[in-house]
């Protein structure tokens, strides 16, 4: 099946690992030319090198902390010198935090704003005239079942997904007339980087449990049994971004292995 992504421009925000750099591979694998950003040069840099050797495709890597509205500016300023604009925009950035409401200050929200909603607000502004102006644009937002269905002490995470996806779906409706879709992945349990940092934290009390014993536990709670991979995450992100995701857009799709306890 052809994707229709040949030559297209592919940004890919916390494209250094993960979902984030599966994603990447997948949709250089279509043929996109494809930019990561991530706030790490080292690890960035590391990333891109191994998905040209994947794909052999184009790959351009720009250090950013989407924090930062001065360095948004600068990867796109970056991105339209390079290539013209983006054609697809993914934004992965961001990390899940979650805690008791009292013990949650003001500097705990605003960073988790400033990375997740600000920052997607940041990435949009920054892709939308070129997407206009071609009358054609992906936008998919990769959120999490927290934002559909909390539970205690998931804020602030739960709250900057939830408003994520009332972002995705307010501006679905808005930029529909230029042939932009704008979705949002709710992310479950795939397997990721934040999920391994906390595996050796259980690790170092436990010493004997292994990497995948600790996805094995987590998977017990999987209606399918297992985590995900990125990579399976990935297929589902470049679906969306391609041709034949045509007339699909405002959708909060959840990706979770039936886990989520609403629709």
């Amino acid at each position: 099946m052809d994707y229709e992504l040949k030559e297209r421009v592919a940004l890919v925000t916390g494209g250094s690992e993960g979902i984030g750099k599966a994603t990447a591979i997948a949709l250089s694998q279509e043929g996109a030319r494809v930019v990561i950003c991530a706030r790490r040069p080292d690890v960035l840099e590391e990333a891109a090198e191994e998905i040209r050797k994947i794909t052999e495709g184009e790959v351009l890597a720009i250090p950013t902390d989407v924090s930062k509205p001065e360095q948004v500016d600068n990867l796109m300023k970056i991105v339209a010198e390079t290539w013209g604009g983006v054609d697809v925009l993914v934004n992965n950035a961001g990390t899940s935090s979650g805690k008791a409401f009292e013990d949650i200050g003001d500097d705990d929200w605003m960073m988790d704003l400033e990375v997740k909603l600000f920052g997607w607000a940041r990435m949009i502004r920054g892709v939308l005239p070129h997407m206009k102006e071609q009358k054609w644009g992906r936008i998919i937002n990769l959120t999490a079942l927290a934002g559909k269905a909390p539970g205690a002490n998931s804020a602030p995470s739960s709250v900057s997904r939830a408003a994520g996806i009332s972002l995705t779906k307010s501006l679905s409706k808005e930029v529909a007339p230029h042939n932009i879709l704008v979705n949002t992945v709710c992310i479950g349990l795939i397997k990721a980087g934040q999920h391994e940092t906390r595996y050796k934290a259980t690790a170092a009390q436990n010493p004997s449990l292994t990497l995948d014993d600790h996805y094995a536990n987590l998977g017990k709670n999987v209606p399918l049994g297992r985590v995900g991979e990125s990579a399976e995450a990935a297929n589902l992100i470049t679906f969306l971004a391609s041709a034949r995701a045509s007339f699909i857009t405002g959708v909060a799709i959840n990706m979770d292995g039936g886990a989520s306890p609403v629709v």
